[in-house]
Order: structure tokens, then sequence, then C-alpha cells
């Protein structure tokens, strides 16, 4: 199994965060790629269809925000490429409120069938990783180009949330934003679609496990200080809501690409 991850080229950089590559030539028994709370929607493009809870995908599905964890099963071979965006691209250039895909992975050509009608045969045909990505990257910098969303608070509030995941930086974000608390959740909600303090600890738990799948520890308490986390308890506490696993179950488990 090959596995890459590609910086975004300048033209896409603001709205993508990072692009996944994952190459299986030799799948003998099922491959899973779990699906863990991460903050980013992500368009997922696979050469052959997987299955999510015994149903089947598509070759090209989006999803919103995940919070229940999951896994993406293979039985044959495949290429992966997942471009994880920045939390208000759904809003921005998919022009989508972001409760509707919550937990809810939809196909992409359901969304835009007339946007998408050649782009899933193109890329099946495309004969190399390389042409998939210049594909995607342009269906992706056309959406940008015909965006019209103006998203520069909610841009702000997720970037500053991102950054800082401390329990005080939701009343800061409030108060730079001049908005009411009841306005500034709902439109969190309506355009990420999740909560503040959901998408605070999200990101908390997602810098913790980057570290952990990286190995870049001595001991849990670390993580857990590190992150903001009252002690390792409460680390642990949240690894499981996220992942359903103890960190310790995770390791044994593997590591995600």
């Amino acid at each position: 199994m090959k596995v890459s991850n590609l910086t975004p080229n300048g033209n896409i950089a603001e709205y993508v965060e990072r692009i996944l590559i994952i190459e299986n030539f030799q799948t003998i028994i099922p491959f899973s790629l779990p699906l863990f709370a991460n903050g980013s929607p992500t368009l997922v493009f696979n050469t052959v269809r997987g299955t999510i809870k015994n149903n089947a995908t598509s070759n090209l599905t989006l999803f919103g925000q995940t919070i229940l964890p999951e896994a993406l099963t293979f039985t044959e071979d495949f290429t992966l490429i997942a471009y994880f965006f920045k939390p208000y691209s759904l809003s921005s250039i998919f022009r989508l409120t972001g409760n509707e895909l919550t937990d809810r992975p939809v196909d992409l050509n359901l969304l835009a069938p007339k946007k998408t009608a050649g782009l899933q045969e193109q890329l099946l045909n495309a004969g190399s990783t390389k042409n998939m990505i210049a594909l995607l990257d342009k269906y992706i910098s056309q959406l940008i180009t015909a965006a019209q969303c103006d998203c520069r608070i909610i841009k702000y509030a997720t970037t500053k949330i991102a950054h800082d995941s401390s329990a005080d930086v939701l009343s800061l974000v409030q108060k730079d934003l001049y908005v009411t608390q009841r306005t500034f959740q709902r439109m969190f909600e309506k355009q990420i679609g999740i909560s503040p303090n959901l998408f605070r600890r999200i990101r908390q738990f997602n810098s913790a496990f980057q570290q952990l799948n990286n190995r870049n520890f001595h001991k849990l308490s670390d993580i857990a200080f590190r992150n903001g986390y009252a002690d390792q308890s409460h680390y642990i506490r949240s690894f499981k809501e996220f992942t359903n696993l103890t960190p310790n179950e995770y390791l044994n488990f593997g590591s995600l690409p």
C-alpha cells in the first residue's frame, strides 16, 4: 500500500487543507479505513465502490462533519483520493448548509448531476493518479470561481477555533464578531453543521489524535496536557467518544495514513 499527503496548489489552497492518496494494489483481505471526526468536510474519489455500514458508496462521495466513528471498507484493489476541505467550504463552494451532511455522506452525482456527469467517467478512465488529481483540482477550481457566498465571518470563527481549542475561545470569537451567543450558535450550526463547542472539541481531539497517530509523545498525559485536557482520564474519554476506542486500543489497532 502506498500513502501520500499532498499540499494543495495555490489555486485551491484557500479552501482545501490537504489531499490524501491511498493506492492499494494487494487487497487480499478487506481493507477498512477508519473515519473519525476531524472538523473537515471531505470529497472522496475511489476507483472502486466501498461500503459504509454495509451500504455501498459511490465513486464520488461528499462528507460533511463526521461525528460518529465509521469505516470505509474495500474488498478489491483501489486508489482513493480524499480532499480535506476547510470547514466553511460546504456553504461557500458547494452551496450547502452544513447540517444537511452531518454524519450523512452523499453521492456527489446526486447533488450536482450536471456538473459531475462527466467528471466521474473521466476519473475512472484517467489512467494515472496524477491525471485524477488534475481533474479534481480543475473541478474544485471551477467551484471556487463560481462561489458567491461571503464566508468571511465563519472563516474567521473556524480558523480562530482551529488554532486555539481552549474552552474560552468561543466567547472571545463571539466578542470579536460582535454577535450574541444565540446568533453565533445558529450561524455556526447552519454553515458548519455542528455547534461551536462541538467543533472546538473535535479540533481539540484531532490535534491530540495527530500526535498519537504520529507517535509524537512519551506518555498519554503529555498529549492530554499539551492539548488542554484537564487530565489523562479526560483525554481518554474524549478519544473514546470520537473513535469507540481507547488510545492504547487504537495504537494496538494501527495508525491512520
